[in-house]
């Protein structure tokens, strides 16, 4: 049984080599359930890990990406429409009002008390503002973002080398949180909780259980499938803010806003057509948005009309009742046979995968009164029958 033992120079100069190769990939750690020898902050390695920095919006320079195979690229123009179009503050995020409200009493609270914020869990269907939350909640707070995802940190030395850079109070935002590893969320537990990591130096009857002190942080997760996430990670999540879909009026709001900043002159009644066909997404608002302004470049006019969304909806086959042509395959495919059809059967009947059918296109018409899931299968409702005919 490893016993802890004050460190002497010879063995904090091994324990700084030690993690330097970790952080360089050069050898694996593994989580320790043990508390050992504190590595304080002046004993912390000062080699930089190999991870690769990039510019990833104007006003947080100090986002980093852990994939020590990054290359810099040009960046895709949907991708720079969508990072212009976001939100720069709390005053900006429209239509989440009752998210922003406790979120808001907390900031005053922690600014108060000069402690980091309590670490956050946004949870909710893609497209309804995660990212764009946690990007206004740097700015509130006036602290460093570094940003990443869940599939990236595939071993637990990407992780030691975000965590030993961070700055103190700095925002960690992981999107896709529920893709985390085991191993990797294991050592998150202790960061969350007493700002430490813990892990073994040497090996057999030579292992010293060891724990380095890291910056106090705020740990920032966005998740789609918040069940996927163990019941211990989401104890240690301070609040949880779950998205709702946005109503008209709120995703109206901000296509105005938007078309302002596009330098589109756009009638209220042309974006109402485009907030009604989004889907409550802001997302998809985004992208109509964009699409109708090409279509009337292409017809050289200076100004977004309704006549110019109508033709822009017919063309990407989105009907008046904000159908597109993958949801009246799947009504069609349920009225044809009459009865409940399993997913399995549904996905052959429209091409499409079952994942697909079940986390994206299904809770759309299931919300819209369209669809039903029941233990026998999916079926219409009369709704959904009428649209079908």
């Amino acid at each position: 049984m490893p016993v802890p033992l004050p460190l002497s120079q010879p063995e904090i100069a091994q324990f700084r080599t030690k993690v330097c190769e970790i952080a360089q990939g050069e050898e694996e750690i593994r989580p320790s359930p043990r508390l050992g020898n504190r590595i304080s902050a002046r004993h912390r390695i000062s080699q930089p890990s190999r991870i690769e920095t990039e510019p990833f919006y104007r006003q947080n320079s100090g986002v980093e990406s852990p994939s020590p195979s990054f290359t810099p690229s040009v960046e895709p123009v949907e991708a720079q429409f969508e990072r212009d179009m976001r939100p720069q503050d709390f005053s900006e995020f429209l239509g989440q009002e009752d998210l922003l409200k406790p979120l808001q009493l907390m900031i005053r609270a922690t600014k108060e008390r000069k402690e980091p914020l309590e670490h956050l869990l946004l949870s909710g269907l893609p497209g309804l503002g995660k990212t764009s939350l946690a990007l206004a909640l740097t700015q509130e707070l006036g602290v460093p973002l570094k940003l990443t995802s869940g599939p990236a940190l595939e071993r637990a030395k990407d992780l030691v080398g975000i965590l030993s850079q961070l700055e103190p109070h700095s925002l960690l935002f992981i999107d896709e949180i529920h893709r985390l590893p085991r191993v990797v969320e294991e050592y998150l537990y202790s960061a969350m909780e007493r700002f430490q990591l813990e892990f073994t130096l040497d090996q057999g009857a030579h292992a010293r259980l060891l724990k380095m002190d890291i910056q106090p942080f705020t740990l920032v997760g966005a998740t789609t499938r918040e069940a996927l996430l163990t019941s211990a990670f989401r104890s240690r999540f301070g609040h949880t803010l779950r998205f709702e879909p946005y109503t008209t009026p709120a995703l109206l709001q901000i296509l105005i806003r938007n078309s302002a900043l596009l330098g589109l002159k756009a009638p209220t009644d042309a974006l109402q057509l485009l907030a009604e066909r989004a889907r409550g997404v802001p997302r998809i608002a985004n992208r109509l948005l964009r699409r109708a302004r090409d279509v009337a470049q292409c017809d050289s006019k200076k100004e977004l009309t309704s006549e110019i969304v109508h033709r822009t909806l017919d063309m990407l086959g989105i009907d008046a009742c904000g159908l597109e042509k993958i949801d009246r395959r799947i009504l069609t495919a349920l009225a044809e046979a009459g009865r409940p059809i399993g997913l399995k059967a549904l996905a052959v009947a429209v091409d499409e995968a079952e994942d697909t059918l079940e986390e994206v296109l299904e809770p759309w018409l299931i919300r819209q009164g369209l669809l039903l899931r029941t233990p026998q299968g999916r079926i219409l409702t009369q709704k959904g029958e009428a649209l079908a005919e």
